[in-house]
């Protein structure tokens, strides 16, 4: 980790899919993430550290009815909203999380708070029982569009296009994939990652997302991951943890995304990632045709919106940002 100031970076993702349509759905999208990284970058550049960057990245995604995280939840098999979350700060390679959780807002609270805890990851019950010792009020996440599409796939009348990666009819995915996630480099050199998610939706109860293990989130001093998109995929490939990894044996981190998912496209995964390094690099890779993802690097915002199959050779599959 680098001592003294350095230009904070950042990078967010709003889920991973099959396509976006209509212009009107992807500047709804890019909307809700520019408002993120616009506030959460400011923080940065008045000082705020990147643990507390990122949960306040997570909570406003969370917050956001338009992503699979938080309020907008999609409901599993049996008509329940069940939330996973996890945090990981990079300068103490300290991991927490929560499986499961429901009747709550922000996940990445209790996430937060298990970061001194003596244990960090804490399933339903035990997320529930937190909640009660902190006094967390009870919310219900769903909205009506996500209560209908369960109501449709339950009939078996439920068209997986219609659902969406996010939840706007313009935009057209499968359901369940709008996982949330926010890496951050602050102004020490500092890295942390967030990953939230209401689950793939109407999965058989129990089901664990890669968003509450080190296969989906994962960071430590000299990188930091985010993944999204199908769970199971990501868990097979231990994706956050492999890209981590690799840049800590001294691949760049544009090597690390290019070399994993060129192995994830050979075994056909659909999935997402993206990340930052201690040099400031801020790199994403995908096999799904879509990449919900925007970022500051430092000068400006961008985002992968219309970054398209057509772009998609293997050695295109992961596109970086040398910052």
């Amino acid at each position: 980790m680098r001592t003294g100031s350095v230009q904070p970076k950042l990078i967010i993702h709003g889920g991973a899919g099959s396509s976006l349509k209509g212009k009107e759905g992807a500047e709804a999208v890019r909307r809700s993430l520019f408002t993120v990284v616009e506030q959460v970058y400011d923080l940065l550049l008045s000082g705020l550290d990147a643990k507390s960057a990122v949960i306040r990245g997570c909570q406003m995604l969370e917050d956001d009815p338009r992503f699979n995280a938080g309020t907008g939840s999609v409901l599993q098999s049996d008509g329940q909203i069940r939330m996973s979350a996890s945090l990981m700060d990079g300068t103490t390679q300290r991991f927490s999380g929560i499986i499961n959780a429901s009747r709550l807002k922000n996940p990445i609270e209790l996430a937060e708070f298990l970061q001194n805890s003596d244990d960090r990851v804490l399933s339903d019950i035990g997320a529930l029982e937190l909640m009660r010792e902190l006094q967390v009020p009870y919310y219900d996440p769903s909205t009506k569009l996500r209560l209908q599409e369960w109501i449709l796939e339950r009939e078996g009348n439920f068209d997986k296009a219609m659902a969406g990666v996010v939840a706007e009819q313009e935009l057209v995915s499968e359901a369940g994939r709008g996982t949330i996630g926010v890496v951050v480099l602050d102004s020490q050199g500092r890295l942390a990652a967030g990953t939230s998610t209401g689950g793939k939706g109407f999965e058989r109860i129990g089901r664990v997302s890669d968003s509450a293990m080190p296969a989906g989130n994962y960071a430590n001093a000299h990188a930091a991951i985010s993944c999204t998109g199908i769970g199971e995929h990501i868990i097979e490939e231990c994706l956050a943890t492999r890209i981590v990894i690799r840049v800590t044996d001294g691949m760049s981190l544009p090597s690390a995304f290019e070399k994993s998912f060129w192995e994830a496209e050979s075994r056909n995964r659909d999935f997402g990632a993206i990340g930052i390094d201690a040099t400031g690099t801020i790199a994403w890779g995908k096999t799904s045709q879509v990449l919900l993802a925007a970022y500051h690097d430092g000068e400006r915002m961008g985002d992968t919106l219309n970054m398209g199959v057509e772009m998609g050779t293997q050695a295109q599959l992961s596109h970086a940002h040398q910052l």
